[in-house]
């Protein structure tokens, strides 16, 4: 294997294998022991990369919140007009809720520290910020907020559903909370 010095992808790959160990054996079975034999590196690696455990897990839960947002972001920027807003939102639901588990259990594991670590609300605060962006293109900040929390809520039921709800159920959620949205003051 390449030395730190000639291997560029090798930060990349443990921050990677940090949320795999995260999504598979859960963040209290972090260490840079499990780490660095997921990411195919020598230990000390872990350690000349990154200051501790909580630098790696910071940082690993930052790409998770890129990745979702980049995700979110290719859902809803190109909805044109408010119609179109509305459809995106219902195939995110059905996307993020249809995905493999591994999302699912990266988002609650960062929701479960966020909500005992100031550092990491952070995080969840500047996802959900990129998140609502999109949404107020189309929606006034007020319907953005409860749009973004519903995306979430409905995520989560469906994901964790014997029998996930479908999309009309969704679609309805959606309008129920836009249905009273001013449209004026939706951002252009």
């Amino acid at each position: 294997m390449a030395t730190g010095h000639t291997d560029p992808q090798r930060r990349a790959r443990i921050l990677d294998a940090t949320l795999d160990v995260i999504a598979d054996e859960g963040i209290a079975q972090v260490s840079h022991r499990r780490i660095a034999a997921r990411a195919g590196v020598p230990l000390g690696s872990t350690t000349y990369h990154f200051q501790g455990i909580d630098q790696l897990l910071r940082e690993a839960f930052g790409r998770f919140t890129d990745r979702m947002a980049e995700l979110f972001d290719a859902h809803l920027g190109a909805a044109a007009d408010r119609d179109q807003a509305l459809e995106a939102v219902a195939d995110l639901v059905h996307a993020l809720s249809e995905g493999g588990r591994r999302d699912l259990v990266l988002a609650q594991e960062l929701y479960t520290l966020a909500a005992r670590d100031p550092a990491y609300r952070t995080l969840t605060q500047a996802w959900m910020q990129r998140s609502r962006a999109h949404l107020e293109k189309h929606f006034d900040p007020d319907t953005a907020r409860q749009l973004d929390a519903l995306i979430e809520g409905l995520t989560l039921h469906r994901a964790l559903a014997v029998e996930p709800h479908g999309r009309a159920l969704t679609v309805e959620a959606i309008s129920r909370i836009t249905a009273a949205a001013p449209a004026d003051r939706a951002q252009p």
